[in-house]
């Protein structure tokens, strides 16, 4: 089978731990194991992965810099997904001993104009200021700021993916049995202009979503959004929580889900399955392989 897997942060940061290369490089190994499983049992994989943290870490280090001529998003998100790419790609390497070929591609992911995302911002990217700081910084960069709890923080349109414009590119290298690492971070943003030509974008496109997109058109059997939790859990947190292992797509849209965590990942999954012959599934990176043989996590799938 063709599986599409999105690793979700903890692959690379574990809730807590510093944003260093050691921490990223270790907790990336333990994601290619996980991984390689899937290749070892006769499968195709592709694998795509966030990137929030580290563009946050790049923003910081280009406003230290040179505050008045900071990269935008776009490239800030090509350099975010060589370097993560990278790092999966050799972890990958090693950890299936150098007998098959593993490539990073950097990919664009094509996104409208028009979408309403980008007049209305609400991806939180970057540091946290006071108020007044945050007013200032938004006043001399153009930027839209937002409130994140007792702090505020640059927000950034996160408008819905609708094309890939590489996706040639992964196809023939499918063909040649590849295992791809590519759409980082919800792929890089670009928009058409009118004489048909790209250019990028100020966006960051939600992972999952990208993921989902990519997955349909690269026609997979099997799409795997893998994160730190077993499951996707009915009053998640409270004394009558309660796993959810499989559900219909038309019902896993109903569910009241938390916004910032597992509703895109079930939204996504649920326009994957529609009402095709696949399925996705939701559950810990260590998991990898049982959430293919429904073993664990919960399965979206048409009943």
């Amino acid at each position: 089978m063709l599986v599409v897997a999105a690793l979700g942060g903890n692959a690379l940061l574990r809730r807590g731990e510093p944003l260093t290369a050691k921490a990223q490089r270790e907790n990336v190994a333990t994601a290619a194991t996980a991984l390689a499983q899937i290749i070892k049992a006769g499968h195709r994989l592709v694998v795509t992965h966030g990137n929030g943290p580290q563009i946050g870490l790049l923003a910081l280090q280009g406003a230290a810099y040179k505050p008045d001529a900071v990269f935008p998003l776009d490239v800030l998100g090509a350099e975010t997904d060589g370097m993560i790419g990278y790092m999966i790609e050799q972890a990958l390497e090693n950890a299936l001993g150098h007998d098959r070929p593993v490539a990073t591609l950097l990919t664009q992911i094509e996104v409208d104009p028009k979408d309403p995302a980008f007049a209305k911002p609400t991806k939180f990217i970057g540091p946290v200021y006071d108020k007044a700081e945050a007013e200032r910084l938004a006043q001399a960069r153009g930027w839209s700021i937002a409130a994140d709890g007792a702090h505020w923080r640059r927000v950034v349109p996160s408008p819905m993916p609708s094309g890939i414009p590489d996706l040639k590119v992964l196809e023939l290298l499918l063909e040649q049995d590849v295992t791809l690492i590519c759409a980082g971070g919800g792929g890089i943003p670009v928009v058409r202009r009118a004489d048909g030509s790209l250019i990028g974008v100020e966006a960051v496109i939600d992972k999952d979503h990208a993921t989902a997109l990519l997955a349909h058109k690269l026609n997979a059997d099997a799409l795997l959004l893998l994160t730190d939790v077993e499951a996707v859990f009915r009053d998640f947190g409270t004394e009558t929580q309660s796993a959810i292992w499989q559900v219909s797509p038309e019902d896993a849209v109903r569910l009241d889900l938390p916004d910032g965590s597992m509703a895109p990942k079930v939204a996504a999954a649920a326009t994957f399955v529609s009402d095709r012959a696949r399925f996705a599934s939701v559950g810990r990176l260590e998991d990898a392989l049982a959430l293919l043989d429904g073993k664990a996590g919960t399965m979206i799938v048409n009943n």
